[in-house]
């Protein structure tokens, strides 16, 4: 999709952050603002003032997102479970299908290339939390020119949160525990005629309790996942078959005989790439069609019949052409078919023009209009007495307009900025109604725009490296129309939780294999009440990180040391739920490399 803003977090940062989990990631290196409980329980995103329902989460380019609730909850994907990092920012329904409202987040498997790699290491945290990890990496050539490659990772998170003191500022820090592990494993067989087959495995289990020295009071959500993948790919021709299976397990008071949901997903996909000749004088064009076949079966006590299935069709035919040197563009065509919906046709359009193409310096005007739409999830249709089964998908339309810059010798090393415009108008956004005893209807409009501003600098000179990300965002993200008596009065108020302003900063400075980063993250007030009579303050946050290495033959050692909240500040994810002050984080981490 030319047009669209995309965001690559590079290796070495995701290294830095090694023992911690995706939303620690992107709230770091990108303007995503989280809703976060605290260290191990709920974190969900809004990206671009959107909702937790409006990020497509894509694992190798399926959609993990849980069907029931429609959202991922970050805290439970840690850096460990992937190798690469992407976020797309803006409406993305033409490639990726539903969710994809405010922007989608990218997470691969990539194939080792070195013989034997093995590394394990352990974090230890204030608070009496600990995290563990370890992989193993190869690579080995077999008979008939044929290549076999793979990843074994494991990860072991117990976050107690045992806080010296209870409270902060007369606010409680909510008692939890948090248990979490699994296993990833990736399995790559190339040929070189153009084959590849791979199998990819992640096995997931969350347990959080709330209050657990409550007897009567306390709650446990246990989240279990299965998720596998067989990919093959000949030439200009992918298949790709999946099946996922998402378990929570909830009890309050009494843990031992929870409610058990289980929702399985069998999804199916077919793409073949072409290229059309246009004649002697142009660049061919380049085509992607395809299809998908996705099938829900999902039982849930809380729904009014059990079980409840779904089947969803996809078609798409998309397009990328390059009529000059300067000049990208490419249209996209997707319709959805949904048991008992009727999904819009979901086309987008984008163009990317090279104002300037000098050696030194890039200068590329970026622009996209699409339709974005998401399907209602399983609770908001068949909870009992409050889900509708005649609630409408969510649609809209995405607009944006940026110019990203390049300078390859700036100030001693290489600028890259952008600025980003958007507009973002959703309609038949699902909403759990208060004023009809919170029964599921689609009662908004709304109207997210706002400018993002970034910003990458790195310099080498020697031994010494030097380097600065930064972003700013501002969103206004608002109601525009009232259904109802009750909505009056939130027309063109600020959506709730969601923040006008964030901003962060992440500036190093690395002498040989010794690096020093210092991480800023701001966010502006947030509203808890959609009238805007009562918000929580805004905060400023100052994150130290201290890194060596050393190496012995083919061994290598890592050492890192954190602070975190370094001016120990107060502040308020949720009302009445204190964050932690300040902490500290020490890792040793050892690895082995064949090379």
């Amino acid at each position: 999709m030319s047009g669209l803003k995309i965001q690559r977090i590079d290796s070495a940062s995701l290294s830095q952050i090694r023992y911690q989990n995706i939303g620690d990631v992107l709230s770091a290196y990108t303007p995503i603002a989280f809703k976060n409980y605290g260290p191990g329980q709920l974190s969900t995103a809004s990206f671009r003032g959107t909702s937790a329902n409006h990020t497509a989460v894509l694992w190798n380019g399926l959609n993990i997102n849980a069907p029931t609730l429609g959202q991922t909850d970050f805290s439970t994907i840690p850096v460990a479970g992937f190798d690469q990092l992407s976020v797309q920012y803006g409406s993305a329904a033409s490639i990726v299908g539903s969710d994809a409202v405010g922007g989608s987040i990218l997470l691969a498997s990539n194939a080792p290339a070195n013989p034997l790699q093995v590394s394990a290491g352990r974090q230890r945290e204030s608070f009496n939390n600990k995290h563990t990890r370890a992989d193993i990496r190869y690579s080995v050539p077999l008979r008939g020119h044929w290549a076999l490659s793979g990843k074994t990772a494991l990860y072991d998170n117990r976050v107690n949160n045992d806080f010296p003191n209870p409270t902060r500022r007369t606010y409680a820090l909510l008692p939890t525990e948090t248990f979490q592990k699994g296993v990833v494993q990736d399995l790559f067989l190339r040929s070189p005629a153009d084959q590849e087959i791979s199998a990819h495995v992640w096995l997931t289990d969350n347990k959080l309790v709330l209050t657990p020295e409550d007897e009567q009071g306390r709650e446990m959500t246990r989240t279990t996942a299965y998720r596998t993948m067989l990919r093959y790919q000949i030439r200009t021709l992918t298949l790709r078959t999946a099946w996922v299976r998402d378990i929570i397990d909830y009890a309050k008071g009494d843990l031992s005989r929870p409610d058990h949901s289980v929702t399985d997903k069998f999804a199916s996909r077919i793409e073949k790439d072409f290229t059309v000749n246009l004649g002697r004088h142009l660049n061919p064009l380049s085509l992607k069609a395809g299809g998908e076949w996705t099938h829900y079966r999902s039982r849930v006590p809380g729904y009014a019949q059990m079980p409840v299935s779904e089947n969803r069709t996809d078609f798409f035919l998309l397009s990328r052409w390059q009529p000059t040197s300067r000049i990208t563009t490419s249209i996209n065509l997707r319709q959805g078919l949904v048991t008992g919906f009727n999904p819009p046709f979901t086309p987008s359009v984008g163009l990317e023009y090279g104002l300037i193409q000098k050696t030194r310096y890039h200068l590329v005007l970026k622009g996209s209009y699409g339709r974005s739409y998401r399907v209602p999830t399983l609770n908001e249709r068949y909870w009992k007495d409050l889900g509708n089964p005649n609630v409408r998908p969510e649609t809209g339309w995405n607009k944006e307009l940026g110019l990203e810059q390049a300078f390859s010798e700036a100030l001693g090393g290489t600028l890259r900025t952008s600025a980003t415009f958007y507009h973002n108008r959703i309609r038949d956004w699902t909403y759990w109604n208060p004023a009809t005893s919170y029964r599921v209807e689609n009662l908004q409009q709304v109207l997210a725009r706002g400018i993002e501003l970034q910003l990458h600098y790195l310099r080498r000179s020697g031994p010494w490296q030097t380097g600065l990300d930064a972003g700013y965002a501002f969103n206004r993200s608002s109601q525009e129309k009232a259904y109802d008596n009750y909505s009056q009065d939130i027309v063109g108020k600020q959506l709730v939780f969601v923040p006008e302003h964030t901003a962060n900063a992440n500036a190093f400075v690395q002498f040989k294999s010794t690096r020093f980063t210092g991480q800023l993250q701001a966010a502006s007030k947030r509203y808890t009440t959609f009238d805007n009579s009562q918000f929580l303050d805004g905060y400023g946050l100052v994150n130290l990180l201290a890194e060596t290495a050393f190496a012995v033959e083919k061994c290598r050692f890592v050492i890192q040391g954190q602070v975190r909240n370094v001016t120990d500040t107060f502040y308020l994810n949720v009302r009445n739920n204190a964050m932690p002050g300040r902490s500290f984080a020490l890792s040793l981490t050892f690895s082995y490399d064949s090379q």
